[in-house]
């Protein structure tokens, strides 16, 4: 089964596929019925010796994209193509160079070029997997996090800028599972924090499930910059109709935790709006349901989560 970061990634690998199947077909047809003759064959620009799977190279934007206008809004233009679509028309030129092959077949876990190798993706995924950090505490003795129990679990509510929690990679929502070997389900945050205060300065081994209520969602701007949600104080709740945001499934009722890995809890509506204006045509936001969130932040003051919070863009 393929994967594909969106729904639009989804639907423009469709017509690469079906784009690279009739190239195939028309080439059988004229190499069984005609002698190689540069100037009969079908695609201009195109070496008749070159190599099948260089083909699909000689195929323009415009026959590549004929269906963008039925779900973004888009117009066909090379110049707005390449404007909304940066990563899309790169790879498009490269392979009108024939400096990388299309893709051919249908291999497992393949994914559209449109976003599957942004930054911002890879920045934002949640897996939901288990991973082992390392910690050390700072100059006042703190690793620089705060957690909150839910469901008998223990999750990260707060992580501070610049400490050794956000070195080493820790985010909103992780939850804890071990600190030095003990299993942390049903702590008390109290319990928590004095487990890691006892803790020797360096080498505190913490073990985390990657982020179990968050999900990323991909999305792309059509040509009015325009993702199609509305939101209030970093809640989600308003969806607008036929947008990329109704089309990939984004939730009212859900908070904005992430924009293309960028932590946003905390911050002002407007300051999450110039990050989003700021990216280019592929966003990826991280979301968790409203309900869980204001359980994570309850009894928490507001400046911790604007000053104290690791909003700093994430090295990748």
């Amino acid at each position: 089964m393929s994967i594909y970061p969106s729904l639009e990634d989804m639907k423009i690998d469709h017509l690469m596929k079906a784009q690279q199947a009739l190239a195939n077909q028309v080439q059988t047809s004229t190499s069984n019925s005609y002698p190689p003759i540069s100037n009969s064959y079908p695609y201009p620009n195109q070496n008749h010796t070159s190599t099948q799977s260089s083909i699909p190279s000689a195929i323009s934007l415009k026959h590549v994209y004929p269906a963008l206008k039925d779900f973004m809004g888009l117009e066909l233009s090379e110049d707005v193509i390449a404007k909304n679509l940066p990563e899309y028309s790169q790879v498009a030129l490269l392979q009108q160079s024939s400096l990388v092959p299309a893709p051919t077949g249908a291999p497992n876990n393949l994914v559209a070029p449109i976003s599957g190798q942004t930054a911002g993706l890879q920045k934002a995924q949640v897996s939901h997997g288990i991973r082992e950090l390392v910690l050390c505490k700072d100059k006042d003795g703190k690793v620089g996090l705060r957690v909150k129990p839910i469901d008998n679990g223990v999750f990260v509510s707060l992580v501070i800028e610049k400490s050794p929690a956000a070195m080493a990679g820790l985010r909103f929502g992780d939850q804890i599972l071990q600190i030095n070997g003990t299993t942390v389900a049903g702590f008390t945050m109290d319990k928590v924090h004095d487990l890691l205060k006892k803790s020797p300065v360096n080498g505190i081994s913490v073990v985390v499930r990657d982020r179990p209520f968050e999900r990323t969602i991909t999305l792309h701007k059509d040509s009015g910059g325009i993702l199609g949600f509305q939101f209030k104080n970093g809640k989600i709740n308003s969806i607008i109709k036929d947008s990329s945001a109704a089309r990939n499934g984004v939730l009212i009722e859900h908070q904005l935790l992430e924009v293309d890995g960028q932590n946003v809890v905390g911050l002002k509506d407007k300051e999450i709006s110039k990050i989003i204006d700021g990216c280019k045509g592929v966003v990826t936001i991280t979301v968790i349901p409203s309900f869980i969130y204001d359980h994570m932040i309850k009894k928490m003051a507001g400046s911790l989560l604007k000053e104290l919070m690791d909003h700093s863009i994430p090295n990748f």
